[in-house]
């Protein structure tokens, strides 16, 4: 495919007007959106972001700012409330043709080893993991906590950096 004058002057008007680079390669013909995104480029024609009106443009930053806060009070909100759980249910040992959809999904050893077997406790709704490992699984940014060998201790404590960075 090659660009002739009538085709770079389509170009150039449709681009002008606002139309998209799909619109643009329909329209003219036998080229593809990727080749009039090329030669608008190579044309140096501006950018095609629209701006927004003012009044428009704060509504949506309104808007994105409270629907942000609302997801980071509610993620908040149920990551404490797992963790303020400790009553954890007991493991249920599953090799990997026992699991199904509600079992926790958690591996336990190496999978080279006999003893390997997933962690089979029931599965949080649209998770692969139970209550306790998707604790571990989501980790909030940052350093990541290190066990200690107490398992009494190691749960307060892993308790209270959790709701701490929550």
């Amino acid at each position: 495919m090659s660009w002739n004058e009538e085709k770079i002057n389509k170009l150039k008007e449709l681009w002008g007007k606002g139309s998209t680079a799909s619109q643009i390669a329909e329209i003219i013909g036998g080229i593809t959106r990727n080749a009039v995104i090329g030669k608008a480029h190579r044309l140096n024609l501006s950018s095609k972001i629209k701006a927004r009106s003012t009044s428009s443009s704060q509504n949506f930053d309104n808007n994105t700012e409270e629907n942000n806060s609302k997801q980071r009070q509610g993620r908040k909100s149920k990551f404490k409330s797992l963790i303020i759980e400790n009553d954890f249910e007991p493991e249920n040992p599953k090799k990997l043709e026992e699991l199904d959809e509600s079992s926790c999904k958690w591996p336990v050893g190496h999978p080279e080893e006999e003893s390997f077997y997933f962690c089979g406790r029931s599965s949080l709704k649209d998770f692969s993991y139970c209550k306790l490992h998707l604790l571990y699984a989501y980790q909030p940014k940052g350093k990541k906590e290190e066990p200690t060998t107490d398992k009494d201790e190691e749960s307060q404590q892993y308790n209270e950096k959790k709701i701490n960075t929550a």
